[in-house]
């Protein structure tokens, strides 16, 4: 056991989206809080430092990007990814969100077809229709407890206008971390019908031991690939609202900055400077240690549903620390399977349905917490279910 995963600071209280807006997202404010995707572990001591120390000097004017933060994004990229990026390829946004709403309005035009593939994370569901171009759905194919795509329904929606697909990965929420042959594959079907593609690997840190993440970018220079990173939920610093786009062609960059320009955003803040590059050269030792955490948590949760909870089969992740549950066992509709969790067992999930019509019957289980928090929340449900643990 890690004592630094073990237990957790109080978030009650401190602004916390998670925390403190509970009574407004489930009606009332004592669910053990299982949504939202930040963690509730205390991020890298090093990134504590760095914070602590750029508090002290009193002044906290307009920033810029300094080179250290590129030269430091461009070796975390080398080692842990053997991804080689060069630092005119970065370019630095306020939160992939905004950066993918960026590259739909510069890299498409009114009325195309942009491709995502559900249940995915939700703001890729409307980020279409925002920005004035049309969503075309590309579901994921689940075979024998495992999501694929579906190549073949991809080739239908390049047909019906698909200029540009949405690819999560690793995917949020059902956990699959592609392998090269299927990115190869997805690839194969874009270059076919000149799709652009914009890769939210966000999550690509979050791997488990017997995976390996494999950026898109690295397996084909004729498709045009744009993909968001950031050390965000690597680190469990995603309110200091910094990501990055890695986007190789410079024609693309200047149409994503131009949007950037519009709207005057600026991605320069003093603390999340400090943090992204401390996290970066810093913590890769805490992200090992943390990824041995969930995966022992991951696998507890497992053996759980398997002994006690039959109604409730957790699809296997391969990455980040979102579990993706199939509770169409327990026979209730989304509206009493959500009830269920928050008035019976007292827990904050993400609902299935939020992430498509294919999430139905499904909930999102936010895994970053200590364990005797995830032990407490399978206790409630099996109390709720009239099957406490023997």
């Amino acid at each position: 056991m890690d004592k630094r995963f073990d237990s957790a600071p109080v978030r009650h209280n401190t602004a916390s989206l998670k925390y403190d807006l509970r009574r407004e997202v489930f009606g009332r404010d004592d669910v053990i809080p299982l949504w939202v995707a930040d963690m509730d572990f205390a991020v890298p001591e090093a990134v504590q430092r760095a914070l602590a120390q750029r508090a002290e000097h009193p002044v906290f004017g307009y920033t810029i990007h300094p080179e250290s933060m590129y030269d430091a994004q461009m070796h975390w990229l080398a080692a842990r990814h053997d991804w080689h990026v060069t630092r005119e390829a970065i370019v630095f946004c306020p939160g992939v969100v905004p950066s993918l709403h960026a590259c739909i309005m510069g890299l498409s035009r009114p009325g195309d077809g942009v491709i995502v593939q559900p249940p995915v994370y939700a703001p890729f569901l409307a980020a279409a229709q925002t920005c004035g171009r049309k969503s075309l759905l590309n579901p994921l194919k689940l075979e024998n407890g495992r999501y694929a795509f579906d190549l073949t329904d991809l080739e239908r929606c390049a047909r019906d206008g698909g200029r540009m697909l949405i690819l999560c990965s690793p995917h949020n929420p059902v956990g699959r971390v592609w392998q090269r042959e299927e990115l190869q594959a997805l690839l194969t079907v874009c270059e076919k019908h000149d799709i652009t593609v914009v890769s939210d690997e966000i999550h690509a840190d979050l791997i488990y031991p017997g995976f390996r993440h494999v950026p898109l970018a690295t397996l084909n220079d004729k498709v045009g690939i744009v993909t968001a990173v950031a050390p965000s939920k690597t680190f469990n610093i995603p309110g200091l609202g910094l990501s990055t786009l890695v986007v190789p062609r410079a024609a693309d960059r200047k149409a994503i900055a131009q949007v950037f320009d519009t709207l005057h955003v600026s991605a320069a803040n003093p603390f999340s400077i400090a943090a992204f590059e401390a996290a970066y050269r810093e913590g890769a030792s805490w992200l090992d240690d943390l990824m041995g955490y969930l995966a022992g948590t991951r696998d507890m949760v497992r053996d759980y549903l398997q002994q006690h909870l039959p109604q409730i089969e957790m699809v296997e992740p391969e990455g980040t620390y979102l579990l993706w549950l199939d509770c169409r066992g327990m026979g209730l509709s989304d509206k009493l399977l959500k009830d269920f969790f928050v008035q019976k067992a007292g827990i904050g999930l993400s609902p299935g349905a939020m992430f498509g019509s294919e999430g139905s019957g499904h909930m999102r289980m936010n895994i970053g917490a200590p364990r005797s928090v995830i032990r407490q929340a399978l206790w409630n449900i099996s109390t709720a279910l009239h099957n406490p643990i023997e």
